[in-house]
């Protein structure tokens, strides 16, 4: 049965996930490379001049926060050095090629969940695959697969597998009993999740530029003092991703193709482009236009991939021949940091990966609320049994078996990914005419179907 999961959610599904940012990114004609300043100027510059909103609205910004706390889980941390000694230095190029081609695939997700958003009953903004899969394919019946499926991955990679990594890494370095992480975990996502997706994006908007610059700024530290190594290491990159047999001598039995795919993978899995998760965040935002939301999502692939996941590989890489010594996963970074940090380089890992991981968890709280909502029509009685058997499943994480909680939720995420992927290439006509439309001389703006 875990074999069989593990074939669902290989090499069809990187190639279904890749190849739907390849269209996007034709279709819209390269969107992320001929509107990069457009994009960079309307997401970060539009930081330096914040637009008043009514009392209550969330802005796009904190919207892209919690979607952005959702994807930059431990997979940032651990994922990456999983990928690079599995499949060579190689495997970071690849991931950077699946993160360009990403972007234009969480654009997609983006500005469908907008423009087919609809009012909830307290005034918010709400939306994501399952309105535009009712609304724009027509197609309910697959809303609720979506939905469904959405709800137990939630409880998986968005809860279990997140929570008893953060578990484990505390108990390594300052010997944390594993029930006494899932017992506070579980309290503190209680006290954020209790308060909706207000709380929710409140403390996303406060913590994840926070734990971005804290990890960013050690790592940028040790990057400084391996400086003199970082040639060797992008040498390495560019080198082993088309010949990694002959750019190692061999060594380790690397291939290409082993080195697209697990770089492929990482890049697709750490952004969830394609997953369908972030866009319900998205859509909460009080933006008018699905257009410069979507460019929050091509910013969101951006510094989780592009940025904090290179950070990573390159404090391996640039850190000698560490990645071969049989480390792995957050142990690999640790060793990367710790070189140069001394002990407590070790403990900085520790806490990223423990705020990554966190916030993870609170966003995913919010995607498996909007999946029950969706399949019961708002209930607040099945949503407060959601929230319950969710705090359950965080207290419980650590001491549940890690391997058997991943491969359920690869499922589950694959599962999710399929419903979503094919909505997104059936409703690619709308994407394409909502960014011409925007584009066009008249710069008018294109009021999404939800908007009153």
């Amino acid at each position: 049965m875990l074999e069989w999961i593990g074939r669902l959610w290989g090499a069809a599904m990187v190639a279904l996930l890749t190849g739907t940012g390849v269209w996007f990114t034709t279709a819209t004609g390269w969107m992320q490379l001929r509107h990069g300043v457009t994009v960079v100027r309307l997401t970060l510059g539009s930081l330096l001049h914040p637009r008043r909103g009514d009392a209550g609205d969330v802005s796009p910004f904190r919207a892209m926060t919690a979607a952005l706390g959702g994807t930059m889980g431990t997979g940032n941390v651990a994922g990456v050095a999983t990928a690079l000694v599995a499949g060579g230095p190689g495997a970071i190029f690849w991931m950077w090629v699946s993160a360009f081609f990403g972007m234009m695939t969480k654009y997609a997700e983006v500005v469908l969940a907008v423009h087919y958003r609809e009012r909830a009953p307290d005034g918010s903004w709400r939306g994501g695959p399952m309105t535009y899969m009712r609304q724009g394919l027509g197609a309910p019946w697959l809303a609720v697969l979506f939905s469904f499926c959405c709800v137990l991955a939630s409880l998986g990679v968005g809860s279990a597998a997140q929570v008893h990594s953060m578990a484990s890494a505390l108990e390594s370095s300052f010997a944390i009993p594993l029930p006494v992480t899932g017992l506070i975990t579980g309290v503190a996502v209680a006290l954020v999740i209790s308060g909706g997706f207000g709380r929710i994006s409140s403390f996303t908007l406060g913590a994840v530029p926070l734990m971005s610059l804290f990890y960013l700024g050690c790592g940028g530290l040790v990057l400084w003092m391996n400086r003199q190594n970082l040639p060797q290491a992008f040498g390495l990159i560019f080198r082993c991703a088309f010949c990694p047999q002959a750019a190692l001598g061999g060594a380790g039995g690397y291939t290409l193709a082993r080195a697209i795919s697990l770089g492929v993978a990482r890049g697709v899995f750490t952004n969830e482009a394609g997953l369908g998760s972030a866009p319900m965040a998205h859509a909460s935002s009080s933006t008018t236009s699905p257009v410069e939301q979507g460019m929050w999502g091509i910013f969101e692939v951006f510094v989780d991939t592009l940025v904090v996941c290179t950070f990573t590989a390159l404090i391996i890489l640039s850190s000698g021949p560490l990645w071969q010594s049989g480390l792995n996963g957050a142990a690999l970074t640790s060793a990367a940091f710790r070189l140069r940090l001394g002990d407590w380089g070790g403990q900085v890992v520790t806490v990223a990966l423990v705020c990554f991981a966190f916030t993870a968890v609170i966003s995913w709280a919010y995607y498996g609320q909007r999946a029950v909502e969706d399949l019961t029509g708002g209930s607040i009685y099945w949503v407060k049994i959601y929230r319950a058997v969710y705090i359950l499943v965080t207290a419980l994480s650590p001491v549940l078996a890690l391997d058997t909680v991943w491969k359920i939720s690869d499922l589950f995420n694959s599962l999710m990914a399929l419903p979503n992927l094919l909505a997104l290439l059936w409703l690619g006509r709308v994407v394409t005419r909502l960014t011409r439309h925007y584009f066009s001389s008249s710069r008018q703006p294109f009021t999404s179907a939800g908007r009153e």
